[in-house]
């Protein structure tokens, strides 16, 4: 059950935290992060443990999908996500600067780990955001606005909220609508626009 909702992202905020990210350490690796969770709705946990063999076809090239294995997912959440364009693109630069980009290697490394934990990741989304002055938001943060973008836009591809739940990974279609942000404007519209 969500207690405290993170804050959903505004387009301004999403801009405002890539404009941040590259001015850190590690930029590339960073936006990968981020983009994780933005554009694919990962956690914290699924972030922490995703590998390039996720993310990568038989022969080694990127995919078009992640597949996020149970194991990696939270409880038996695992399945497949399409690939964001952008985060396809990440994928790629980060690639480029990664010991070694294949197999059962952890897409996220820090310096001192081949790997990294859920609480690192949680922690990563913290600073940027205290950083960035940014209240309410966590690590979920990008979750909860992919769901929200997800489901303003998904009747646009002829799609269901039976898809969102799909990419959400969640179990029950209660679960994901109590991730979607209300927007009161859009409400206000639909009703006189029929």
């Amino acid at each position: 059950m969500l207690q405290k909702q993170a804050k959903t992202l505004s387009a301004g905020q999403i801009r405002a935290l890539e404009s941040h990210l590259k001015t850190t350490r590690h930029p590339v690796r960073n936006r990968v992060v981020f983009l994780l969770s933005l554009r694919a709705g990962l956690r914290a946990k699924e972030i922490a443990s995703l590998t390039w063999s996720m993310v990568t076809d038989a022969e080694g090239n990127l995919a078009n999908a992640i597949s996020l294995t149970d194991a990696a997912a939270k409880g038996r959440s695992g399945g497949t996500v399409p690939m964001a364009k952008e985060l396809r693109e990440a994928f790629e630069a980060l690639r480029k600067i990664s010991p070694n980009p294949a197999g059962p290697t952890a897409v996220v490394q820090t310096e001192r780990s081949g790997g990294t934990s859920a609480q690192v990741i949680v922690n990563m989304f913290r600073d940027w955001y205290r950083e960035l002055g940014f209240e309410g938001c966590s690590s979920h943060s990008g979750r909860r606005t992919f769901i929200t973008m997800t489901a303003r836009n998904i009747g646009r591809y002829g799609g269901s909220l039976r898809d969102v739940q799909a990419l959400a990974r969640h179990s029950s279609l209660a679960l994901t609508q109590r991730y979607i942000e209300i927007d009161s404007e859009a409400m206000k519209k639909v009703v006189d626009g029929w």
